[in-house]
């Protein structure tokens, strides 16, 4: 992680394994499309925990998983 004048800075590869992992089992749970596009809420989702604190790749794609799923069934209610 880098910091720079009290900022944090996003960490791309954290991020982007995270979301790599959590579209992977989303796409294979059927809850996203199998093409190759990004699903921009689940990025939003990671960014989101990842600016939370969270930094480890994997707690950080359950967390996103568990976060998308509860979402749409909210919005399918």
């Amino acid at each position: 992680m880098v910091v720079e004048r009290g900022m944090r800075v996003m960490n791309t590869e954290v991020v982007g394994d995270a979301y790599a992992i959590a579209s992977h089992y989303l796409r294979r749970s059927g809850a996203i499309g199998d093409d190759s596009t990004t699903e921009d809420r689940l990025l939003g989702i990671v960014v989101q925990l990842f600016h939370g604190g969270e930094a480890n790749r994997l707690k950080l794609a359950n967390e996103a998983i568990a976060k998308f799923e509860s979402e749409r069934e909210s919005e399918a209610a």
